[in-house]
């Protein structure tokens, strides 16, 4: 399993539209994160900053796999007019690099 962690930001004035579409998302997207490895998905926001940590079965297969996904397709393009800078899901994208964690 790996965890990931990521970093995207609102466009400003747009933090309770975000808030009020995360509140409950179309269980055909539940049901293709799931497909697709997704064990959790945890959002904080700060501001205009969102971080996310995901915790998946191998996150690349998941980006491939959701990428030409119809409830992805659609997520991705409604949320393209809350963020900043829009995923199509088209690179590599690797996740933030983590830094430290607390040993167990």
């Amino acid at each position: 399993m790996q965890r990931i962690a990521l970093h995207t930001r609102l466009n400003p004035g747009r933090e309770a539209d975000y808030e009020r579409v995360h509140a409950v998302i179309p269980p055909e997207l539940d049901a293709a994160l799931r497909e697709a490895g997704v064990r959790t998905w945890r959002i904080w926001r700060d501001g205009l900053d969102l971080f996310h940590v995901v915790e998946v079965e191998d996150y690349q297969a998941m980006r491939r796999a959701l990428r030409d996904h119809p409830a992805n397709v659609e997520w991705q393009a409604r949320m393209a007019e809350l963020l900043a800078v829009e995923d199509d899901y088209s690179g590599d994208d690797t996740g933030l690099s983590l830094v430290w964690e607390l040993p167990s």
